[in-house]
């Protein structure tokens, strides 16, 4: 599975909230298994909206989708319990 290269100002919300190792951790997790549980990848929204996220840590998620050539785009990431 393929990752789109983060937007500029998603990079900048990890440096800011000093979470690039973390991203990069759960990220690689993620490619090698998708449901592992502390990733607790879920959808979210309704069955309409393939969106779709998982846990950097307890308090910040990424968003993301899956794009018609099958790779990741991640849209967002932002704190879980804003």
């Amino acid at each position: 599975m393929r990752v789109n290269p983060l937007r500029k100002d998603l990079q900048k919300y990890l440096a800011r909230h000093n979470l690039d190792s973390k991203f990069t951790k759960q990220l690689n997790l993620f490619l090698t298994d998708s449901g592992y549980p502390s990733l607790n990848t879920e959808r979210i929204g309704t069955k309409h909206l393939e969106i779709y996220s998982f846990r950097i840590d307890r308090k910040y998620r990424a968003i993301f989708v899956y794009t018609p050539d099958g790779s990741i785009e991640i849209v967002d990431i932002n704190n879980h319990y804003r």
